[in-house]
């Protein structure tokens, strides 16, 4: 994938398997009412400002993320799929 993405956009690849605290496996077709994570694969050089200056990103390709359900688009690359979403969408970092 040689995706670059603009602005303040996120390219992630979304984490699919979910684990009940028993241990068994959720499939994606479960629909949990929690918040989607995944990894960053790619980032936009961040966003200008009204003032004309330059915001640059606060998370980076690799960083493990937990975003609103709801917030992006789907796209598919290589039969894989993605997400793009805006870094304002991005709700925290998983250390």
């Amino acid at each position: 994938m040689n995706l670059k993405p603009l602005s303040d956009h996120l390219i992630i690849k979304p984490f699919k398997e979910e684990f009940t605290k028993g241990g068994i496996v959720l499939p994606d077709t479960a629909d949990t009412g929690k918040t989607e994570q995944g990894e960053i694969v790619a980032v936009g050089p961040g966003r200008i400002l009204d003032n004309g200056t330059h915001l640059e990103m606060s998370v980076k390709v690799g960083d493990k993320v937990m975003f609103k359900k709801y917030a992006p688009e789907e796209i598919k690359i290589d039969g894989k799929e993605f997400f793009v979403l805006v870094e304002h969408d991005i709700l925290a970092v998983i250390e």
